[in-house]
């Protein structure tokens, strides 16, 4: 398969969650919707072409990035000398009683001999393949894996104490797989700029970050919901990368996938929100430290069937696990297509902002936060600026063209100074020409080709009478 049949955004993807993430193989190709063999197979590229960590790839554009790839022969890729299980027959074997795979294994290494797998490697190879198959297994979840996220289907009324209109509040919840430590808050509504939200709190809630998201197919977090190839929402891709995790949705009719987080929320249902029925609130606020003093309730609950709590499994258990939070929280940002104008501008919201001149006519992604504007080209950030809400320019002058940049050393007084040197006359016509403009920039240009006639013709020609 060539570089460029997987996009360049996905094969960098597949770097930072294997390099940077510490990602199986199997969870990247679940969380890209990419068969395991093409993560392997660039992995390997990435090995070949000396990218043996994030940070050397985080620096490179996408076509640097390509050329190294495109230079990794698959002819360099070692040969595995082991002798593969015949899985198939291993699986049908172990169904007959008293046969264990300790006892499979030690039949295939009397036939293979020294080029037979050990008995762990045997082990993961079976279950790698039996994991392909078609009955399904248990879920096993590993600390600080998996953060299951979802909505309440309840909602809580909320009265305006001024005009007496009621609002219902969704309740978020997110739950990590190994200990069911959960969040749970309230806000106005599922859309995109409150999901997000909700995650950056519930990160700082956990005091970390999972490897995984694993969310339903709702419209804030995907925008195409699909069994086998789910698109993420652009904003949602872009927190993943800022807090370095990765996003893996469930699969569509697949109540196994998200079965923690429907018991999450079924508990937070009874936990907490049936606790709250007789209670009339009158802000946002006012319920999320209603539902945060119950959740400590919650989370601190004894198990009923094994020892300790939510919370004393976390602290033991997932907490170790969770990455670091970043120095700063994620700002919500959204993602739009721009094309550059023939000034090398872009315009947003009626604005319009710089980028390099050698762009001119390309489509480039702009990424908004509240304060500052992105330009990205072929993943690659071109320009950045704060934000405005005004209509006008945002010029960087290492945009513009050597000749537009010649052009700025030039202002009203040092032309009216040029032509007072050759004459008074002079000095009338360029004040003249600078004038006549709205603006005097305008009148540049004939101004020079005036002054010009200097060299040509002399000063004493151009200047001596008055207008």
């Amino acid at each position: 398969m060539p570089v460029n049949e997987v996009s360049m955004h996905k094969i960098r993807e597949i770097l930072r969650l294997y390099f940077d993430s510490h990602l199986s193989q199997d969870q990247i190709a679940m969380s890209l919707r990419l068969s395991k063999g093409v993560v392997n197979k660039y992995l390997k590229k990435a090995k070949l072409a000396q990218l043996n960590s994030w940070l050397l790839v985080e620096g490179l554009d996408e076509q640097t990035l390509r050329d190294l790839l495109r230079k990794a022969s698959p002819k360099e890729l070692p040969v595995s000398r082991y002798a593969e299980p015949d899985c198939a027959l291993t699986h049908q074997e172990l169904k007959k009683k008293g046969v264990t795979l300790q006892l499979l294994w030690e039949e295939y290494r009397s036939v293979h001999g020294d080029e037979s797998y050990s008995y762990p490697q045997f082990c993961r190879y079976y279950r790698s393949w039996l994991a392909t198959q078609k009955p399904s297994m248990r879920q096993v979840h590993q600390a600080g894996e998996k953060l299951f996220l979802d909505y309440c289907g309840p909602t809580v009324e909320i009265i305006d104490g001024d005009t007496g209109e009621v609002r219902k509040a969704q309740i978020f919840v997110a739950t990590l797989g190994a200990s069911n430590y959960t969040f749970a808050e309230a806000t106005w509504d599922q859309t995109l700029p409150n999901w997000i939200a909700s995650h950056v709190r519930a990160f700082a809630f956990f005091g970390g970050v999972p490897a995984l998201l694993v969310p339903d197919n709702l419209k804030s977090a995907i925008n195409k919901a699909c069994r086998y190839e789910p698109e993420v929402n652009t904003a949602y891709g872009d927190l993943a990368g800022y807090y370095g995790t990765a996003v893996l949705p469930a699969r569509p009719y697949k109540p196994k996938d998200k079965a923690k987080v429907e018991n999450a929320v079924l508990v937070v249902e009874r936990w907490i929100l049936a606790r709250l029925r007789h209670r009339t609130f009158f802000g946002l606020r006012e319920l999320n430290v209603a539902i945060r003093q119950l959740l400590i309730e919650l989370n601190e609950r004894p198990f009923k069937k094994m020892p300790g709590s939510r919370k004393s499994v976390f602290e033991s258990i997932d907490k170790p696990a969770l990455k670091p939070l970043p120095e700063r929280p994620y700002e919500y940002a959204e993602f739009k297509k721009a094309r550059v104008h023939i000034d090398y501008h872009v315009e947003v919201d009626g604005h319009f902002y710089s980028v390099p001149s050698s762009l001119l006519k390309k489509e480039i992604d702009v990424r908004l936060t509240a304060s500052i504007i992105e330009c990205l080209y072929k993943g690659k950030r071109v320009a950045s600026h704060i934000r405005s809400y005004r209509g006008g320019f945002t010029t960087c002058t290492e945009h513009m063209p050597k000749a537009h940049q010649k052009h700025l050393e030039w202002s009203v007084g040092r032309f009216l100074n040029w032509a007072l040197d050759i004459g008074p006359a002079t000095k009338d016509l360029v004040q003249h020409l600078l004038e006549k403009k709205p603006h005097p920039e305008q009148g540049y240009r004939a101004c020079l080709g005036l002054l010009s006639l200097a060299k040509q013709y002399g000063k004493a020609r151009l200047g001596p009478r008055s207008l």
